[in-house]
């Protein structure tokens, strides 16, 4: 399998990754799957009933786009032209096996300084106590590679020991060489932090590039 610029995905960063089956990804994320719930603060997070899956990453990293194309959908989650409108623990039931949480993007927002802090604290209480919050997507744009606030969140999740995966959004942007770059700046990247895993996974919400796999590896925590 190889994108269509040429970037073999399950040969990057030197190493070749062997192939999942795709077929119980696709037929879990083409199940219903609908909005729940959305919390502001701890004391609104729903019932823990089902293996959640949390989706971050920087304001306009392009999280929404990636929700809807796991679920081959356009509305479940809204996307918004303006950095930072989502604004709370956004949760979805896909299937009643899996249950997906779009998290409030970091890096900028039009808010004020005690709104953003709030939002902040939120999360971190969230990724510090949920007992059913399996993994973290940390979603990086293939365009700019890992930057601060990146990394700071990786570092809350060390902390709060949850496994992360960073998945690079938006490659379809990315000429192959450009792209093998910035994969070889992300392993590096999480070669520190020991809730990561070791190789980023490569997206496009718009090609579709990646989507399969990254459907496939996310039902293993399905119940």
């Amino acid at each position: 399998m190889s994108y269509e610029d040429g970037v073999n995905p399950e040969f990057v960063g030197g190493e070749l990754l062997v192939p999942k089956d795709l077929d119980p990804g696709r037929l879990l994320f083409a199940a219903e799957c609908g909005f729940v719930w959305g919390a502001a603060s701890l004391d609104q997070l729903p019932e823990a009933s089902l293996p959640e899956i949390a989706f971050t990453g920087r304001s306009n990293v392009g999280k929404s786009s990636l929700v809807n194309a796991l679920t081959g959908r356009t509305t479940l989650a809204r996307i918004s032209s303006t950095p930072g409108r989502t604004q709370q623990l956004n949760f979805f039931n896909l299937g009643d096996r899996l249950m997906l949480v779009d998290m409030p993007g970091y890096g900028y927002a039009q808010e004020s300084k005690a709104k953003i802090e709030a939002w902040s604290d939120l999360v971190r209480r969230y990724l510090k106590g949920r007992v059913p919050l399996r993994r973290v997507c940390l979603l990086i744009d293939s365009r700019h590679g890992p930057k601060p606030p990146d990394l700071s969140m990786m570092t809350l999740l060390d902390g709060a020991a949850v496994p992360f995966q960073v998945v690079l959004t938006k490659a379809d942007k990315m000429k192959p060489v450009a792209l093998e770059a910035i994969v070889r700046a992300c392993i590096n990247a999480v070669k520190r932090h020991p809730a990561a895993f070791p190789h980023p996974h490569i997206t496009s919400a718009e090609s579709g590039a990646g989507i399969p796999e990254l459907r496939a590896s996310l039902t293993e925590l399905a119940v």
